[in-house]
């Protein structure tokens, strides 16, 4: 279950949930021009909370407002002390935050260089992909849709637009009784699912879409390589196709909101002996240690509320 912050930090200053409101007139709701983060802060150990990875997050924002050349509001620092603001101000102990960038009200043309606004959200957010799924594993199908071809969608960033794509394409998975879809390249190699980054693991090896290819430069996808390396597996970050994908050993997905999720079934096809694999649960139990202040090499990923 979702429970939603009572507050929004908005443009400055935190307004009731119920008043963050924007025009209809807002240049990003005609056009998709925005940005924004999914971002977790996770109890610790020792009782208190974390943002996970926010001087990262906060980072690919400005990342993406620089593709699209938005003017940031804001400086760095100032956005990531407003997400600590936003966890304290909303009692939270674990929650999901999600900044936006966007164009405010302005000329309506394409050429128009609107005012970019701010705004965090807090709330609670669980398992992403249902009950079970970090534990039983996901069943995720091919999609019929593509990810952007990387001189169409700017796909370094999270860019509000280029979302629904992705949208359209885990509906498609979920009417066919799937809870994840992988999209393939215009050339025909996997690059990643709706809202998540893919590794997959055959003889031993760890392997994970480049990001040369169409994918978003995931932060979860970073953290399991920096763990992978930690841990002494070998990577590789080449391209590969769907039907080696079901010849895999393992499969599993990252994301903040997914975290490390397994794939038990792609395309009808049993991956392994159907349930997370070795590598996989090694992986997942060394992400959920980190986010949750219990690896020592890895503080400072924490930013403590």
């Amino acid at each position: 279950m979702a429970g939603e912050g009572r507050k929004v930090w908005m443009n400055g200053e935190f307004v009731d949930a119920s008043q963050a409101n924007v025009s209809v007139l807002t240049q990003t709701l005609h056009y998709g021009l925005g940005v924004f983060e999914g971002i977790r802060c996770y109890k610790l150990e020792d009782g208190g909370s974390a943002i996970f990875r926010l001087k990262e997050h906060v980072g690919r924002l400005f990342d993406g407002m620089k593709i699209l050349m938005m003017d940031p509001p804001y400086t760095r620092e100032q956005i990531y002390d407003a997400h600590i603001k936003c966890v304290k101000e909303n009692g939270f102990e674990e929650c999901y935050l999600r900044p936006i960038m966007y164009c405010d009200v302005g000329s309506f043309g394409l050429s128009a260089i609107n005012p970019t606004k701010a705004a965090i959200i807090a709330r609670e957010w669980g398992t992403y992909l249902g009950e079970g799924a970090l534990e039983k594993g996901v069943r995720v199908r091919v999609s019929s849709f593509n990810r952007h071809h990387v001189n169409v969608g700017m796909v370094q960033g999270k860019i509000c637009g280029q979302y629904v794509t992705s949208i359209l394409a885990k509906r498609e998975a979920m009417k066919s009784g799937f809870h994840e879809t992988i999209m393939l390249d215009t050339q025909g190699y996997v690059a990643e699912c709706s809202g998540e980054n893919i590794f997959c693991v055959k003889d031993g090896i760890l392997r994970t879409p480049p990001t040369t290819s169409p994918i978003l430069p995931g932060i979860t996808r970073a953290t399991v390589l920096e763990l992978a390396k930690d841990m002494n597996f070998e990577v590789k970050e080449d391209k590969f196709t769907r039907d080696f994908l079901y010849l895999c050993d393992e499969v599993f997905l990252t994301g903040t909101a997914a975290e490390v999720t397994p794939v038990c079934e792609v395309d009808n096809r049993q991956i392994g002996h159907g349930k997370p694999g070795h590598i996989t649960q090694k992986l997942q139990e060394a992400y959920f240690n980190a986010v949750r202040g219990k690896n020592p090499l890895h503080k400072n990923w924490l930013a403590r509320i």
